[in-house]
């Protein structure tokens, strides 16, 4: 990969908002992989029946694949993501959301994403479709 688009993406990645709501940290990147960390905090991630919100499990996933399609240096966005919710996590629970590349036909490429506890237990898993538009990452 790239040193430049790297950085490129680690900086962007940095500044994101989103991120920096949940403290996710971008720990790897590379081509076409990427892996995010972060706390699981029930304060401000549970949902009405006081386990992990599915849109936190969720946004955690969309930020590796995020990261991970970008590899390239192009933009590229999501068209679909199948989420499967396997438990909820331990509150104080370090997750790491782990996407690969799994196929690229160019236009479309193809990610499985798994979002793990610290101890290896699995409790999300995805697979996800991003559209490739060619066009150089404007932070580049």
């Amino acid at each position: 990969m790239d040193d430049r688009v790297r950085d490129a993406i680690k900086n962007a990645m940095k500044r994101e908002t989103f991120a920096h709501a949940l403290n996710m940290k971008l720990v790897e990147l590379e081509d076409g992989h990427s892996v995010v960390e972060m706390i699981y905090t029930p304060q401000n991630m549970n949902n009405i029946h006081d386990r992990a919100h599915g849109g936190a499990l969720f946004g955690l996933m969309d930020e590796a694949f995020e990261a991970a399609c970008h590899t390239k240096g192009t933009i590229a966005v999501a068209l679909n993501m199948n989420v499967t919710f396997v438990t909820s996590p331990k509150p104080g629970s370090k997750l790491h959301a782990e996407a690969n590349q799994v196929s690229d036909t160019g236009e479309t490429a193809c990610f499985d994403i798994k979002i793990r506890d610290q101890d290896g237990n699995i409790v999300a898993t995805s697979q996800a479709l991003a559209y490739q538009t060619g066009k150089p990452l404007p932070f580049l």
